[in-house]
């Protein structure tokens, strides 16, 4: 293999930077060419490729985000779209891929292997909600962003002596709730693959109160409600003061963690191993520290799994 090219797609995740410098210099290490896709598969539609160099991904380890831009992109959902991205790929003499991302960047890269062109999938994404892999770049850094987000509302929340909501990130996985409440001692974590109830939330806040507690931290995923909706039922039922904090956008910013950037060096550089190798359709990650590799359809076909165990340690820990 001489030629490759590495993009991102979907949402950005800080650590992304990190894989895409793997990738490049580790391919160029080799003897390979790489070429850089703008704005993930839409760029691919659109022919917006540079070629890198050793400089092109100097000084961008320790930025969030991508410097290779993301989109969504639901043209290439469609066979005209796979096809038209296809004739760029060829155009420029890619001969394989390298792509960045998630769940739906996952499903493009397994199109294009179908239509007899090699890619692998790096797990991109704060919501660490791919199988196969512990961890996926950039939920290390989100993580830690939300717990410095909860400690600094903590001390507000003592000072007020309120109940205070955090809604997190995570749609349909949630991890990011269940580390955070984790790590921060929050008295109830509420996570879509849980059924807990606003009166189980309730009871937990009333027995607090009985021995003195004067505050509390409630971390909400996305994916299991609003927060908003939720404070004001429990405003209405146990008629307790509570402010909401939605921490958005935040969560996906920010300079990697030292964690992340290892994280994603390491993927990105097993990506280009594997595509030396002649193999395609595989998702790298990362299990018990050891690099390991998947067929990409079949990660596709699981379901992501929480650790109940940490969810019950959790509940556990803030009786």
């Amino acid at each position: 293999m001489k030629r490759i090219g590495v993009l991102t797609s979907g949402g950005d995740a800080p650590g992304m930077n990190a894989a895409i410098r793997s990738v490049v210099r580790k391919a160029i290490y080799h003897g390979i060419e790489v070429y850089g896709i703008n704005y993930g598969f839409q760029g691919l539609i659109d022919g917006d490729i540079r070629k890198m160099e050793l400089g092109s991904v100097g000084d961008i380890i320790q930025r969030g985000g991508t410097m290779l831009y993301s989109a969504r992109c639901e043209d290439f959902k469609t066979e005209e779209g796979q096809l038209k991205g296809i004739e760029t790929l060829e155009h420029y003499g890619i001969e394989g891929l390298v792509v960045i991302g998630g769940d739906g960047s996952f499903r493009g890269a397994e199109k294009l292997t179908e239509r007899g062109y090699p890619c692998i999938g790096v797990p991109g994404t704060i919501d660490n909600d791919i199988p196969g892999t512990d961890f996926t770049i950039g939920f290390d850094t989100a993580l830690n962003t939300i717990s410095e987000a909860i400690d600094k509302i903590r001390d507000t929340a003592t000072s007020h002596e309120r109940t205070y909501i955090i809604e997190v990130m995570g749609r349909d996985a949630g991890d990011l709730a269940l580390w955070a409440g984790l790590a921060d001692g929050a008295e109830s974590v509420l996570i879509p693959e849980a059924e807990d109830t606003i009166e189980d939330v309730i009871d937990r806040l009333k027995r607090g109160n009985e021995r003195g507690k004067r505050h509390s931290i409630i971390i909400i995923a996305e994916g299991y409600g609003s927060g908003v909706d939720f404070a004001r039922e429990i405003e209405e039922k146990a008629k307790l003061e509570t402010r909401v904090t939605v921490l958005g956008h935040t969560q996906r910013g920010g300079s990697p963690s030292a964690s992340d950037r290892v994280l994603g060096s390491r993927l990105g550089a097993a990506a280009v191993d594997i595509l030396r190798k002649g193999s395609a359709g595989r998702m790298v990650g990362i299990q018990n520290n050891e690099i390991v590799d998947h067929d990409i359809v079949e990660v596709l076909s699981q379901k992501h799994h929480i650790d109940l165990d940490m969810y019950r340690l959790s509940k556990e820990l803030s009786i």
